[in-house]
């Protein structure tokens, strides 16, 4: 991640690492926790799109809370999750073993002050190169990327194992827990949960990423009621879509398609057969027999509007939900998602990522929605 100019005086950041299968020992942990029972209990790990063994650090983090800051309140694996997803998306493309050490291990930029990867303070070593291989300037470490000294002060062994290590995934995840409790906050509440995600990295925007993160996990396992009629045939149209890729420019009346060259990122959708998020939109509501034009601002002049200013309160299940840069301009959206109600919507994000549902709250710039039905 580029976030080195965020550091701050507190050190703490993160990055990468992947999967495995999970032990009794670990399950058992994370099944048991001191904010009430089975936290983490049937959640599918595809659906999440965490690798296995990754979630299963989260779950033991979040279970051994209680031993380490017996005041805290309200940590939950979908926490450490959503500061995961920003910073190494789950630790993709490591190798996790069955006791959670990572390999190759992760380390950051070199934090010298060159300004190379946005890092503009030099941090002189602090552990010898002992966790980041450097013995001159440190590098943020493992899955959680904590500075040396920081995983020092907060580092717990999540495992049991003896060894204290940044680089295994249960020792970070657990102590990142303990650093986002501080001395015993409530991260059940709102305000309290935003503090201890901004004191794990000071960026206002990246909080708003992380939190993005959480109410996708904690809208997991939640099935939306799908109503009858029109409504309830463009819900379920889409909601069979789920896991189809997103193809920039992808999706017809028909279904998923190839789309066209490129995205902002680089996707040649004409290699991808998918559904961008206007492209869902268009099928879903052909199979009511609405036809829709092909993008998302111009769906935004079908219907009746709902503006923004009216607030989520508003939308009703079926409802198209907008996304743009000028709540009040049309002009520029940018993106279309398909309400569900419940706060959650079924969505085509971005490439990379499928078909899924989401919280409306996925996205900051909402710009109100659209009533067809």
């Amino acid at each position: 991640m580029k976030r080195w100019k965020k550091l701050g005086c507190l050190g703490v950041l993160l990055l990468a690492a992947a999967v495995c299968c999970t032990g009794p020992v670990l399950l058992a942990a994370a099944a048991r926790s001191q904010n009430g029972p089975a936290a983490g209990a049937g959640i599918d790990a595809a659906a999440a799109g965490i690798p296995p063994r990754m979630l299963s650090a989260y779950l033991t983090g979040a279970s051994q809370i209680g031993a380490h800051v017996p005041a805290c309140k309200g940590m939950r694996w979908q926490i450490l999750a959503g500061i995961a997803r920003v910073e190494s998306d789950h630790a993709s493309g490591r190798t996790v073993s069955a006791g959670g050490d990572i390999t190759p291990p992760i380390t950051g930029p070199r934090l010298d002050g060159s300004g190379a990867g946005g890092n503009t303070t030099a941090i002189r070593d602090t552990d010898a190169g002992q966790w980041d291989g450097d013995t001159e300037f440190e590098r943020a470490v493992g899955p959680f990327q904590f500075l040396p000294e920081t995983f020092r002060a907060y580092g717990k062994d999540g495992n049991g194992d003896g060894i204290l290590s940044p680089h295994n995934a249960d020792d970070a995840a657990t102590s990142a827990a303990v650093y986002l409790c501080g001395g015993g906050r409530n991260l059940g509440n709102r305000d309290q949960l935003r503090a201890a995600i901004h004191a794990y990295n000071r960026s206002w925007a990246y909080v708003d990423d992380v939190l993005s993160g959480i109410d996708r996990y904690d809208a997991l396992g939640k099935a939306p009621q799908i109503p009858g009629g029109n409504v309830g045939a463009v819900i379920q149209a889409a909601l069979a879509q789920q896991g189809i890729p997103y193809s920039w420019g992808g999706g017809d009346a028909d279904g998923p398609s190839t789309g066209i060259c490129c995205s902002p990122g680089g996707q040649d959708g004409r290699t991808v057969t998918g559904f961008d998020c206007s492209g869902l939109a268009l099928y879903a509501y052909a199979q009511a027999g609405i036809n829709l034009p092909r993008t998302a601002a111009a769906q935004a002049g079908v219907g009746r509007r709902i503006p923004a200013s009216a607030g989520f309160s508003t939308l009703l299940p079926g409802d198209l939900v907008f996304y743009g840069y000028s709540p009040t301009n049309d002009s520029t959206i940018h993106h279309v998602g398909i309400y569900l109600g419940d706060g959650q919507m079924i969505n085509a994000p971005r490439p990379g990522k499928p078909v899924r549902i989401d919280p409306v709250t996925a996205l900051p710039d909402y710009a109100g929605g659209t009533r067809l039905l």
